[in-house]
């Protein structure tokens, strides 16, 4: 019998037609599932191993609860897994709360910097399902329109770039990451206001960037 903590990756032989996602048996019943009924076409296999939810595209979903970064590091060897085992894309959507919000920045940094995968913040699986809704209507379309799928393709896993924005004064490490998650590349953070610096970095601190690209 095939412990939790080594499920395979298989979803690499489902093919997924366009309008469709494949969910993970664990998932049936949950609100993610329940909320998704009747706007996409989900069918649920017992099959998918790592993998919560499977694309089109070779897209895969990966899901972290509240409940998984507070239980400790066995949702991070499940990434590490799929991302060494695997050549399927990988979407990581993870619940950010009052409660997992601790745990975040270091997940981020594993996902991003480490893993080169996309992560996708949510509070809850209400927003989850809108998400993957939204992912599902959006592959439809050409993949260049696709704002998820394009980060995934984006710099953000380059080290060199993570280096550079280090350099700016006051930015260290935690804060260029937040940038390059925001913005993903230097010509569009050399391009950004200072009202859209103050969301990822507060007041002071997007001053001081903004007059340091801008001089």
């Amino acid at each position: 019998m095939t412990t939790k903590g080594n499920f395979p990756v298989t979803a690499g032989s489902i093919v997924v037609p366009y309008g469709h996602v494949i969910g993970n048996e664990k998932w049936r019943g949950s609100e993610i599932a329940q909320r998704l009924q009747g706007k996409i076409r989900l069918i649920f296999e017992d099959g998918l191993g790592l993998v919560d939810f499977h694309l089109s595209n070779r897209t895969c979903i990966l899901y972290i609860s509240e409940a998984d970064l507070v239980a400790g590091d066995e949702f991070k060897r499940r990434l590490v897994r799929f991302r060494n085992a695997s050549s399927l894309g990988g979407i990581v959507i993870v619940e950010k709360t009052q409660i997992s919000d601790q745990y975040f920045l270091a997940v981020q940094k594993l996902v991003v910097l480490e893993l080169g995968m996309v992560l996708l913040p949510v509070t809850n699986q209400r927003e989850a399902s809108q998400l993957i809704t939204q992912l599902v209507h959006e592959q439809s379309k050409d993949l260049n329109s696709n704002p998820f799928l394009r980060k995934q393709c984006s710099q953000l896993a380059e080290p060199s770039l993570f280096r550079t924005v280090q350099q700016i004064p006051g930015v260290g490490k935690t804060k260029a990451l937040l940038l390059l998650q925001q913005f993903g590349s230097i010509h569009r953070l050399c391009n950004a206001s200072v009202k859209e610096l103050e969301l990822v970095v507060g007041q002071t601190l997007a001053q001081q960037i903004y007059s340091f690209l801008c001089s």
